[in-house]
């Protein structure tokens, strides 16, 4: 199994993609730590970050204002986060954490980002299918 088999079916990118770009693909993170965090993942087999081409360079810095505007105009998060560590999942990926000084509600779930203003903590609950459901169709 390739890096990008693996790294899809683990953060199940066909299922929670909010949208597809033409080199990278832009996924809920079924691990969801604050509320619209996601995951940018390049869309061919590339394991490190030098082997990323000018075009999907290029590319990203598009998908990137997306992401923002949609984020911000759904969730009006604060302040944006983006890790790329790449220890357990090689393929090369962004985790997107939105980033929260106050309390946000949504689908009557409340969500804290209990780290603000520090590293933020990018353990939580497991997106169930309604929520998922419900963030695709706000961000999508």
């Amino acid at each position: 199994m390739t890096a990008l088999s693996e790294f899809a079916l683990k953060f199940r990118t066909a299922e929670l993609a909010v949208k597809s770009y033409r080199d990278w693909v832009w996924s809920l993170r079924p691990v969801h730590c604050t509320l619209g965090a996601s995951v940018l993942s390049v869309r061919r087999e590339a394991i490190q970050l030098s082997q990323l081409s000018p075009e999907e360079f290029a590319g990203l810095a598009e998908v990137v204002k997306d992401v923002e505007t949609r984020l911000k105009d759904a969730f009006a998060y604060d302040k944006i986060n983006y890790l790329m560590l790449m220890m357990v999942d090689p393929l090369v990926h962004f985790h997107v954490v939105p980033r929260y000084a106050t309390p946000r509600r949504f689908e009557g779930m409340e969500w804290v980002d209990k780290n603000w203003g520090k590293f933020p903590d990018i353990s939580g609950p497991t997106l169930i299918s309604e929520q998922a459901q419900a963030l695709l169709r706000v961000l999508g």
